[in-house]
């Protein structure tokens, strides 16, 4: 089941890259900005419901969908590609393991616990 989870999310990261080749915008914007949604975690300097909040916020694909689809509403590509980019890092580390977050703390995951 883990192997064909993986591979979901490969291809939802796929998808993301295939939607951010669609969109007029320099290569560079994805590849400088794709650990961006990563910032969530400071959240954690302040407790782990924070943390759990702010990482799950960046992390999540329906907030990454809606905000691409408010970008194909108000015809912004800057808009749209957040939304991509959010999509796409949340796939690219749930291929690693890491999920949403639990308010117990970092390493507990809907996943499963990292590490183990």
């Amino acid at each position: 089941m883990k192997t064909s989870l993986k591979l979901e999310e490969l291809a939802m990261l796929l998808l993301g890259t295939f939607l951010f080749s669609q969109l007029n915008l320099s290569w560079w914007w994805f590849i400088g900005l794709f650990l961006t949604p990563d910032l969530g975690m400071l959240g954690y300097l302040i407790n782990t419901k924070v943390g759990a909040f702010t990482y799950n916020l960046f992390h999540h694909k329906f907030v990454a969908i809606a905000i691409y689809f408010f970008g194909i509403f108000i015809t912004s590509e800057i808009v749209q590609m957040i939304g991509v980019l959010l999509f796409s890092h949340a796939s690219f580390d749930r291929i690693f393991g890491y999920g949403l977050k639990y308010e117990k703390g970092f390493k507990f995951t809907h996943l499963g616990e990292i590490g183990k």
